[in-house]
C-alpha cells in the first residue's frame, strides 16, 4: 500500500522563511537543499513546513504551523484569504510586494539574458490597489468547498454555489461573500443571480458529471460607467433564461450590455460559439486619452484600465515616433497600443492571431477614424514573413506584447532579418522575455527597462524593455 506524503516525509521543523522565488512561492533552506514554499508563508515567518514534493536539488513544502509570523506582515483584508486562489499576496505590504517584484525583473534579465543592462527603472505601483480588474469569471457548481470553519460548525449548508474555483481542483467553487477585485454593482450582480438560482432551484452545472443548466457568469466593467453580464448555461431553455436576465435587469438597470451562450461543450470556452443579446448593446466602450475602444464579449482588453494607460504611455514613449516611420504592432489583440500610437506614426500595421480580435482592431480604428492602419490574423510566424515587409513595407519599430511564453524563434529570426531601429518589448512574463532578449542580442542592445505593477496583491509584473539596434 502506497504511503501518503505525510508517513513518506518528516515533518520540517522551525524554518526560517528567507526570500520569495519565481511564481510568488517563498524560499527556505535546509540541509543545503532549496524549499519552495507556497502558501501564505512571508519572509520573515519561522514555520513548520510539510514536505509535498522532494527531488534532487529542491524540495516543495506547504506551512502546517508558524511559530514566529514576519514583522513583514500585515492583516490580509479579504476574509478568503488563504483559500481563494486569488490576492495571494494581501499580507505582505504592498511596498513589499513591488520590491519583490522589481527584483524578480532584476533577476530574469540578469540571470536569463545576461546581457549589458541600464539602470532599471523603479517598478511604476498601481493607483489602486482594490477594486482594479474590469472583468471577472465566476464558476457556478453543485459542490460549494466547504472551508475547516465549515466542516467544523454544525451548520447546514447549501452546496451549490457562484464563485472561483479552488486552486489545483476544477471540480470545487469557493462560495465567494465580498470579492475587492472589481468595483460595485460586480459583488451585488453576482450574489443575485446565485440567490435567484438557489431560490428557485436551478441546477448548477456540475462539471465532472457534465449535468446541470448554469455554468458560468461574466462581468466587464468600464471607465466609462458601462456594464456588461454574460450568463452561460448548459442547454437551450429559453423561458428560463428570460426569465432570470429579466429579473437581473430589474434589479440592475445600469447594466447596458446583457448577454447570453448556449454552451454543450466540456468546457466553459465561448470564443466558438454565438454569444445571444438579451438587452442593451453587444459592446462596452473604454476611453483613453481622446480614444476610444469597443470592448465585446470575446474582446482582449487589459484588466486593469488605468494602470494599462500607463503602460501604454511608457511604451508610446519608448517607442518616440516622429511621423514618419512604419510601426509593426505584434500580438496586438483588438488593437489597443496599435490605434493608441497611430497618430504619431506614418503607418501601423496589427497583427493577431485571434481573427475575433482583429475585427475588433477594426472597429476601433474606425471608429476613431484612424485611417493609417492595418490589421492581419493567423498564426505570428507564419505572418510576419518578408512577403509582408514587401506588402508594407519593413518595420522601423516594432512593438511587442507576446503572450506568457513569449516569442517564437522563428519571429525572433524574422525581426533579426527586418532589423528594425527599434524593439519595444512588453511582456507579463519577465523570464521569456529575457531568453528573448538574449536571442535578440546579436543585434539589440537593451536601453531601458521599465517595470510596471499592473495586478497588486499576485506575484504577476509586466515589464516593458527597449531594444535599440547596435
Amino acid at each position: 500500500m502506497r504511503k501518503n506524503n505525510k508517513e513518506k516525509f518528516p515533518l520540517l521543523e522551525k524554518i526560517p522563511i528567507t526570500g520569495i522565488a519565481a511564481e510568488g512561492k517563498c524560499i527556505a533552506r535546509t540541509l543545503d537543499m532549496v524549499i519552495f514554499v507556497e502558501g501564505v508563508a512571508a519572509p520573515g515567518d519561522i514555520a513548520d513546513l510539510r514536505i509535498t514534493r522532494k527531488k534532487k536539488n529542491f524540495i516543495e513544502a506547504v506551512p502546517v504551523r508558524f511559530h514566529q509570523y514576519s514583522s513583514q506582515r500585515v492583516e490580509a483584508f479579504c476574509e478568503h484569504f488563504g483559500v481563494c486562489g486569488g490576492c495571494k499576496w494581501q499580507h505582505i505590504p504592498y511596498q513589499g510586494q513591488l520590491a519583490y517584484k522589481q527584483q524578480q525583473v532584476i533577476d530574469n534579465l540578469e540571470r536569463i539574458a545576461k546581457v549589458p543592462l541600464p539602470e532599471i527603472q523603479p517598478i511604476l505601483p498601481s493607483a489602486q490597489t482594490q477594486y482594479y480588474r474590469n472583468k471577472l469569471e465566476f464558476t457556478f457548481s453543485p459542490n460549494r468547498w466547504l472551508t475547516n470553519e465549515d466542516i467544523q460548525s454544525d451548520k447546514q449548508f447549501d452546496r451549490r454555489t457562484l464563485g472561483f474555483h479552488i486552486p489545483k481542483r476544477f471540480d470545487k467553487i469557493l462560495d465567494i461573500a465580498h470579492c475587492y477585485l472589481q468595483p460595485e454593482p460586480s459583488n451585488p450582480i453576482r450574489l443575485a443571480v446565485k440567490d435567484y438560482a438557489r431560490k428557485h432551484n436551478l441546477s448548477f452545472f456540475d462539471n465532472v458529471k457534465n449535468e446541470g443548466f448554469l455554468r458560468n457568469l461574466i462581468i466587464r466593467t468600464s471607465g466609462t460607467g458601462e456594464i456588461m453580464v454574460i450568463l452561460q448555461v448548459y442547454h437551450d431553455d429559453q423561458p428560463v433564461i428570460r426569465e432570470l436576465l429579466s429579473y437581473l435587469l430589474s434589479q440592475f438597470p445600469e447594466i447596458t450590455s446583457l448577454q447570453y451562450v448556449i454552451n454543450p461543450k466540456g468546457n466553459d470556452t465561448f470564443h466558438d460559439l454565438e454569444v445571444h443579446l438579451f438587452a442593451g448593446k453587444p459592446f462596452i466602450m473604454e476611453q483613453m486619452e481622446n480614444l476610444q475602444f469597443r470592448v465585446g464579449p470575446k474582446s482582449f482588453y487589459q484588466t486593469n484600465s488605468l494602470q494599462a494607460y500607463e503602460l501604454y504611455k511608457i511604451t508610446r514613449d519608448y517607442a518616440s515616433l516622429q511621423g514618419h516611420e512604419i510601426v509593426y504592432d505584434l500580438y496586438t489583440g483588438t488593437g489597443t497600443i496599435a490605434n493608441f500610437v497611430a497618430h504619431q506614426a506614418k503607418k501601423v500595421v496589427g497583427l493577431e492571431y485571434v481573427a475575433m480580435s482583429i475585427e475588433d482592431a477594426k472597429v476601433n480604428s474606425q471608429i476613431n477614424q484612424i485611417t493609417n492602419t492595418a490589421f492581419l490574423a493567423g498564426d505570428m510566424k507564419h505572418l510576419l514573413t518578408e512577403e509582408l515587409f514587401s506588402q508594407h513595407g519593413k518595420p522601423d519599430v516594432v512593438i511587442t506584447d507576446p503572450p506568457r511564453a513569449g516569442m517564437d524563434p522563428q519571429v525572433i529570426d524574422m525581426l533579426l532579418l527586418a532589423a528594425p531601429e527599434k524593439i519595444v518589448y512588453v511582456s507579463c512574463n519577465p523570464a521569456t522575455q529575457a531568453r528573448d532578449i538574449a536571442l535578440l542580442d546579436a543585434k539589440y542592445a537593451v536601453k531601458a527597462v521599465q517595470p510596471v505593477d499592473m495586478f497588486p496583491h499576485t506575484y504577476h509584473v509586466e515589464n516593458i524593455a527597449l531594444l535599440v539596434k547596435k
